[in-house]
């Protein structure tokens, strides 16, 4: 008889006690390395606007994502209908120091 487990693992999410919860992203910036995919996602309300997170994956689980969102995207719009791209904004977007 064979001693393999037959039992699903699964693994615990734990959320740290300071983290605040969801924050609105209408903006990001992307950028790269060979090793890693940097994405810092803003809350731009002109005439200014703030970092609300910042996340670095590798290249594998950065593409795994984009296709987990494709997806996620088409079952949306089989459901409520097409999703118009928002434009762009007008103004340039950057960090300043003062």
């Amino acid at each position: 008889m064979n001693n393999q487990k037959s039992q699903t693992q699964s693994n615990q999410i734990q959320i740290k006690d300071n983290f605040a919860g969801a924050e609105y992203t209408n903006g990001v910036q992307l950028g790269h390395t060979k090793e890693e995919f940097m994405m810092t996602f803003l809350n731009i309300v002109p005439p200014a606007g703030r970092v609300v997170g910042k996340i670095m994956t590798s290249p594998g689980h950065f593409k795994r994502m984009i296709r987990a969102m494709e997806d996620t995207l088409k079952k949306y719009e089989s459901q409520f209908g097409k999703v118009e791209e928002a434009q762009s904004p007008k103004d340039e977007i950057g960090f300043k120091a003062e």
